[in-house]
């Protein structure tokens, strides 16, 4: 199976091309309209601002191929600001529109958040951090309830419904770390850099994707 990975000009695409043909999977990069519309299985990663991202994406003109291509039913995968993107709006640096594909926003951590012990937590969420899975789907097949992934950011995501949620992960607060909603799976942590979980993981979306 082949996956296409989007450039949109934000992010280390050959690290996740790298981590996908770990997996036995082949992979490209895709930069355009035509090719977002030809691919099987998609694959949007990145790291960065918000709105920046946006802007990229409707310069490139790929806002409406990628939208469709969920619709249809491709199965599609977000990675760190390729989830964000997927929500109605981000208020990072003032209110910016994004896919509109999950319902609800994207907001930063609070100033002076302190873990349970009291202890002030650095923004941004830089390291490893455990998942808690509420809701079961075969994208964690084989993986731990607890399993520690890589995570680097300031923003997370808040759907409006929990219906979406697929884990969540505790940083002063408990956030939405990942979603899955029918044939999309979108995660703020980095599986690239996740080393065996993140493998597996990728692993078990390209299982997925093979029998969408």
């Amino acid at each position: 199976m082949r996956v296409s990975i989007i450039d949109y000009g934000m992010g280390n695409l050959r690290s996740v091309q790298k981590a996908f043909e770990q997996t036995g999977c082949q992979s490209t990069i895709v930069t355009t309209a035509h090719e977002v519309d030809n691919a099987g299985v998609l694959v949007l990663p990145g790291v960065g601002a918000f709105r920046k991202c946006f802007e990229n994406l409707d310069r490139l003109g790929l806002i409406s191929s990628i939208v469709k291509s969920i619709e249809s039913g491709k199965p599609f995968f977000g990675i760190c600001l390729g989830l964000q993107i997927l929500f109605s709006e981000s208020e990072e640096f003032g209110s910016c529109p994004g896919l509109g594909v999950i319902s609800g926003r994207v907001v930063r951590f609070p100033a002076e958040q302190r873990d349970a012990g009291g202890v002030l937590l650095k923004i941004p969420h830089m390291g490893w951090n455990s998942l808690r899975q509420q809701k079961c789907t075969p994208l964690f097949n084989g993986i731990a309830e607890g399993a520690y992934f890589y995570f680097v950011h300031s923003y997370y995501v808040a759907p409006d419904g929990p219906a979406v949620i697929a884990t969540t992960t505790d940083y002063g607060i408990e956030f939405v770390s990942s979603i899955c909603k029918d044939n999309v799976f979108a995660c703020q942590f980095h599986p690239e850099k996740s080393q065996a979980v993140g493998l597996q993981l990728l692993k078990n979306f390209t299982a997925f994707a093979a029998q969408a």
